[in-house]
């Protein structure tokens, strides 16, 4: 195992060479924790229509940190300004303990306040410390007369003693948290690059929860932010990609980055499949493959797919496929009428929780609810096509673990440039996203 003065050193300028400690060192990993879950940066905890009303609870993850999303109490004359939503870390004050624990049925639930079942200490939905029993001691008969026992000192402050409240920002009903008191306003960490394709699926619309999927993937949690990032493999490692069209090499495409590298956007526009120069000794494709149920790829084109083209003004754009990747923590996808976000929470060096939330929008037509689910059978676990991905993460991890001072992957497919600051790729032929994500990890982690 490397050692971190080793790890501190990054021999190459740039980035297209991953030395394989980055995904292993657990002290590395550490650092990782620290500098960018729990430093300035927004990450994604759920969504807003998780938790619809007052009193309603999210058990969610910042890095390896548990932490409640909640919907407070608010002002009626302040509900246009301020939706309610609070983050708190699921830590009492007093002694440390994880006090809110899921109820039997998944992940979330209601309350009036939390209490904390060691000692009692009490908390409002907002994270403020409410009561603790005995603060002033108990009164009793002495030998002089009644007085007072135990207590708290008497400087203890109420007020400075509540859970860990986290800054919280809502886009579209997407909730993001941060630990850090002087990160960026979260549409300025996301940029103007990537804000645009947020905007198209979600603004003016009222989501709607469609369901869970949750895995632990045996592999560092970067491998799942590169995958998404990797226009390359998608056409040569997942069949019903290549064979049904969904997303391949022969396909009008684009790659976004936001101006330091962290966040990106693939969109691409889905063709009919079938055989191709692209498809040419390509072991994926399945030329008879048919199925036995078509609605798998029932494709209803929405309205809100075509929009205005903001690299390209005067234009518009409709691409079938958008993946957004915002660093650290969490993609976007919209794969034709399938629509989710992905959540990845870290469980050390060499694993990751990912929790898929599947969701469409209130307005949806019973039809198309029905198409959305049937196509999210494509995403997850045991999807037809994520499956390929956790697999071939694990392989990559295992391929690190095997040592070797020297390892790196090579991320060289479209040259040896980190993109930041370059015109948008129109090709799928590239892993400039990966490269970019790595500038900008390397600045951050200090590397």
């Amino acid at each position: 195992m490397n050692t971190p003065n080793q790890t501190a050193r990054w021999s190459d300028a740039g980035t297209s060479r991953v030395p394989f400690w980055a995904y292993t060192d657990p002290a590395l990993y550490q650092r990782e924790l620290e500098r960018l879950f729990y430093g300035p940066h927004w990450c994604y905890v759920g969504l807003a229509v998780e938790i619809p009303n007052t009193g309603d609870y999210k058990l969610s993850w910042v890095g390896e940190r548990q932490v409640i999303m909640v919907r407070d109490r608010v002002a009626p004359k302040d509900r246009a300004t301020d939706p309610g939503i609070r983050v708190v870390e699921n830590r009492c004050a007093h002694r440390g303990v994880r006090f809110c624990q899921p109820p039997m049925d998944g992940q979330v639930g209601n309350a009036r306040s939390f209490v904390c079942p060691y000692h009692q200490w009490t908390y409002k939905l907002n994270g403020d410390l409410a009561g603790l029993p005995f603060k002033d001691g108990v009164k009793a008969q002495g030998p002089d007369g009644e007085c007072t026992h135990g207590g708290m000192p008497p400087g203890f402050d109420v007020q400075q003693n509540g859970l860990t409240k986290l800054r919280v920002a809502v886009l579209h009903g997407l909730v993001f948290a941060t630990f850090g008191a002087d990160t960026e306003p979260l549409e300025d960490y996301l940029g103007p690059a990537v804000m645009p394709w947020l905007d198209r699926i979600f603004k003016g619309r009222q989501l709607q929860l469609l369901g869970y999927n949750r895995q632990r993937i045996p592999g560092n949690w970067k491998l799942m932010m590169e995958n998404i990032k990797d226009p390359y493999h998608p056409g040569l490692l997942h069949t019903w990609f290549v064979t049904f069209g969904l997303w391949r090499a022969d396909q009008k495409s684009r790659m976004v980055m936001d101006a330091q590298g962290r966040h990106a956007v693939m969109m691409s526009r889905r063709n009919d499949g079938g055989q191709s120069a692209v498809t040419e000794g390509v072991t994926s494709f399945k030329a008879n493959m048919t199925l036995h149920d078509a609605r798998l790829l029932d494709v209803v084109p929405e309205p809100w797919w075509t929009v205005d083209d903001p690299q390209n003004p005067g234009q518009t754009i409709t691409p079938t496929v958008t993946m957004i990747t915002l660093f650290p923590s969490v993609i976007v996808q919209q794969q034709v009428n399938s629509l989710s976000t992905r959540h990845i929470v870290p469980r050390g060096a060499g694993e990751f929780d990912f929790v898929w939330t599947h969701i469409g929008f209130t307005d949806d037509t019973p039809e198309m609810t029905q198409r959305r689910l049937r196509q999210a059978n494509l995403f997850g676990p045991a999807g037809f096509v994520s499956a390929d991905d956790g697999e071939v993460i694990e392989f990559s991890q295992d391929g690190f673990k095997q040592g070797g001072d020297d390892g790196k992957t090579l991320v060289e497919l479209g040259g040896t440039g980190s993109g930041i600051g370059e015109p948008p790729t129109e090709h799928m032929v590239t892993e400039t996203l990966i490269r970019g994500m790595y500038a900008y990890w390397k600045k951050a982690m200090d590397l």
